[in-house]
């Protein structure tokens, strides 16, 4: 089996994304860079140049103490790590190349994205005032986060151009910089620089260019090698990536025997003060106290050499090792090995090498092996099954636990200890052992650096690491409003929970107070150690039933959305006192679109029904619309209305009482032609950027249920709006805000301000009036949803119909 990220370059000029190939830079993009392609500082000028001319990062800014030359030099040295890192691209293809997996937008986009984001948060804050160039704010300010492994996007996008891209980054790069040197509240004396200040989205832009800085080096990694080359200032590998592998390697020689370290019943605290002066993201903040039971740990990340005993003994063959959605996984994608690992001969040799950043070395046995978390738990289980001791990850409490004990407490933790904020990365490799911060371009073997107070090492730096824990918020914390969907989307139980930083995380990454998450079949510069213990260590799981993120996954949900979809009125309300004129409600909604356009006179070639559920509305919108296209975050609500779409009909259950119930069965008219209507799995906080310019969109009780309602609003218009000039848009909600879906922070109404009521109805109107849209008509719409014979929801919804001008 060849590795994914063996394959040569594709000589069929096929793919979708191909129309993006414009042949017009030629040569220019393979080898050194011109001196053209720096938008900012160029390497040999940049703060953090090392003697062997290749740049370091900088320490993470004090937010109480900085200079104005200290924030340019910081914002310098992000800017052109940033693009040194791209200069490994080589080449206009692989610019243009979708990743193998198709889940992450090609690297144009992250060479767009980060300079975005700087002017949407400088303007958000008030820094600024006018866009730059509307039509990249919209098209490059939301990433992807694809529902699963098998959510592969078809890449269908005409991107920009590289030269109009780099156009676009020229602009930005003197927009940050003169808002850096002109800004009176960073002059020698400022106060400190807190949340609450404007210039907070300052550094938001700075970490925030950080972060895609190490997760495009992953994207890069995942490139095949005809398409990268080595950056001459990027950091060099560690020095250990000279040595030459021995097959089969030797416990003990070529990687360091992996003992339990025991660690002491203790109570830990998480979370960063309020008023710790450097940048934090959202989640960071707030605070939970756990006890800890005894447990034990492995006192190093697992190493290759380890690893290569399960891939060896068939671990990645043997199904009872893993977990059903991580052997699905495995299946789909038929790996035999980790992905980062080189078949270097026959398969049955297990000979591999190492795929780094930008070249493939012999194999490194000591350092820490990269996997996914269903890779990592597979590797517990087969040990547990060897060893007869039970094994699992770490939870983030027990993370806390290994670290230095001065690194423990938060009430009492000064500055002068969080290495980040104190050294660039070559001195944080020297004197504090950590790698991270780009001390080296590469890992580095699991016992080079020193060790924490507690024995145990690489608790930063070298390789994240995956947790039980599903990425969840701290008691107390809250949203930020300059961003409130970069955290509140993923405390969904399906991000898991990555801790302590890689050699390529900078910044507040790099930093103590970092908790970051990916889903669990995606790849990062991440690994894990073993623990083992009689309990859970605290761990946070959000994958019960009730919990925000599996609501609409459950069975019954599945059947009572059947139900209100496709039931027959005498089975949604029974009794004749009842709100009879509540029934079929999806019909309803669509219903009034479809009037809409005959009335006003608006084509019916496209409709999108964000939040689809189960796809009646869908169906419904068919019957004169050409295309429909249901989209909704729920994988099980997905999975039946394609069923409907497949099959014409679908059975489900109609609950009475306890376990009694009837089957029903679902079915669409035959008058609909199904072939009109797709389905697909999306976020509605961040949709596929392909998707534009429809003729109509429907949002049915939606937006009371999203983590940050603003996200999908502010892509209702706009250059490359989801409704086209004069398409229409309906909305119905009751606006049932609940913590549970959307913080408080990010509600449209429901509360007060400055004593007076914010009403959801106005606030919505005002915010689609500044996108260009004109209200035509607002009414009150009624629903009911059947639980069992004797309980009913019974709601009234606001539906208001809007024109784009």
């Amino acid at each position: 089996m060849a590795s994914p990220l063996a394959l040569a370059a594709s000589d069929a000029r096929t793919e979708p994304w191909h129309k993006n190939l414009r042949h017009e830079l030629g040569a220019e993009l393979i080898g050194p860079r011109p001196t053209w392609w720096w938008t900012g500082q160029p390497p040999q000028d940049c703060p953090g140049r090392q003697p062997d001319g290749t740049l370091t990062s900088l320490p993470l800014p004090d937010l109480a103490s900085h200079s104005r030359q200290q924030v340019l030099d910081y914002f310098d040295n992000t800017w052109t790590l940033t693009e040194i890192l791209l200069a490994g691209l080589c080449g206009e293809e692989a610019f243009f190349r979708p990743p193998y997996h198709h889940l992450r937008h090609p690297m144009i986009f992250y060479y767009g994205h980060p300079p975005v984001l700087y002017i949407n948060k400088l303007r958000i804050a008030g820094l600024i005032e006018k866009p730059l160039n509307p039509y990249f704010e919209q098209l490059f300010e939301t990433g992807v986060d694809e529902m699963r492994w098998d959510d592969m996007s078809k890449n269908e996008m005409l991107w920009p151009s590289i030269q109009e891209v780099h156009a676009y980054r020229q602009q930005v790069y003197r927009t940050v910089r003169g808002v850096i040197e002109t800004h009176p509240d960073l002059a020698s004396g400022h106060a400190p620089i807190t949340p609450q200040h404007p210039l907070w989205a300052l550094f938001m832009g700075f970490e925030h260019e950080r972060i895609h800085l190490e997760t495009s080096s992953v994207l890069i990694r995942e490139l095949p090698l005809p398409f990268i080359q080595r950056p001459a200032a990027w950091p060099k590998l560690h020095p250990s990536a000279d040595r030459v592998a021995e097959f089969p390697p030797c416990h003990g020689y070529d990687y360091p025997a992996n003992a339990l370290i025991t660690v002491p019943g203790q109570s830990v605290a998480m979370g960063k003060p309020a008023d710790w002066p450097s940048y934090g993201w959202d989640n960071e903040y707030g605070r939970r106290e756990t006890a800890l039971q005894p447990f034990q740990a492995s006192r190093y990340p697992i190493s290759n050499g380890e690893f290569h005993i399960f891939v060896t003994e068939g671990g990645y063959r043997e199904q009872r090792y893993w977990s059903a959605t991580g052997w699905e996984w495995r299946s789909f994608r038929n790996l035999k090995w980790p992905t980062f690992w080189m078949l270097d001969g026959p398969a049955g040799l297990h000979r591999y090498r190492l795929r780094t950043l930008f070249e493939i070395i012999d194999m490194s046995w000591s350092w820490p092996v990269e996997v996914n978390y269903h890779e990592a738990k597979a590797y517990c289980a087969w040990r547990t099954e060897r060893d007869g001791v039970p094994y699992r990850l770490p939870s983030e409490a027990e993370h806390q636990a290994l670290r230095s004990p001065q690194q423990c407490a938060a009430a009492t933790i000064s500055t002068l200890i969080d290495p980040v904020m104190r050294a660039d990365g070559a001195t944080l490799a020297s004197q504090w052992g950590w790698n991270c911060n780009l001390a080296h371009g590469s890992s580095s073997p699991v016992d080079a650096g020193q060790p924490a107070a507690t024995g145990f090492h690489d608790v930063f730096g070298n390789v994240w690491q995956w947790h039980e824990d599903h990425f969840n918020p701290l008691p107390g914390a809250k949203a930020h409003p300059y961003y409130d969907d970069f955290s509140t989307p993923c405390y969904d139980g399906q991000h898991q929970m990555i801790l302590g930083g890689s050699w390529a995380s900078t910044g507040d990454e790099a930093g103590l107070w970092a908790r970051f998450h990916f889903r669990p079949h995606f790849f990062q510069h991440a690994g894990f150690r073993l623990v083992q213990s009689d309990t859970d260590g605290g761990a946070v799981r959000l994958d019960q039933a009730g919990t925000a993120g599996q609501v609409y996954e459950d069975p019954q949900i599945l059947n009572e959305y059947l139900l209100l979809h496709y039931g027959a009125a005498a089975d949604q309300m029974p009794y004749a006192f009842g709100p009879c004129d509540a029934v079929d409600f999806p019909v309803r909604c669509a219903l009034w679109l479809l009037d809409a356009a005959r009335e006003y006179g608006v084509t019916t070639g496209r409709a999108l029904d964000v939040g689809c559920a189960v796809g009646r509305a869908s169906f419904e919108l068919a019957r004169e619309y050409r295309d429909v296209l249901g989209v909704d975050l729920s994988r099980a609500f997905i999975d039946a209305a394609e069923t409907l779409r497949r099959e014409g009909e679908l059975r489900y259950l109609r609950k009475d009482e306890g376990e009694l119930g009837v089957i029903l069965n679902a079915m669409v008219d035959p008058a609909i032609d199904r072939n009109r209507v797709s389905f697909r799995q999306a976020d509605a906080g961040s949709l596929p950027a392909e998707l534009v310019g429809f003729d109509a969109v429907l949002l049915a009780n939606l937006l009371c249920r999203l983590p940050s309602p603003k996200s999908l609003l502010g892509r209702l218009g706009g250059p490359r709006g989801l409704v086209k000039p004069g398409g229409l848009l309906a909305v119905f909600s009751p606006y049932s805000w609940l913590p549970q879906f959307t913080p408080p922070e990010a509600w449209l109404g429901g509360y007060e301000r400055d004593g007076q009521p914010i009403n959801s109805a106005v606030a919505l109107s005002a915010l689609l009036a500044a996108e260009g849209f004109e209200l035509l008509r607002e009414t009150d719409v009624p629903l009911v949803i059947r639980e069992h014979a004797r309980k009913y929801q019974y709601i009234v919804t606001h539906a208001g119909l809007w024109r784009r001008r």
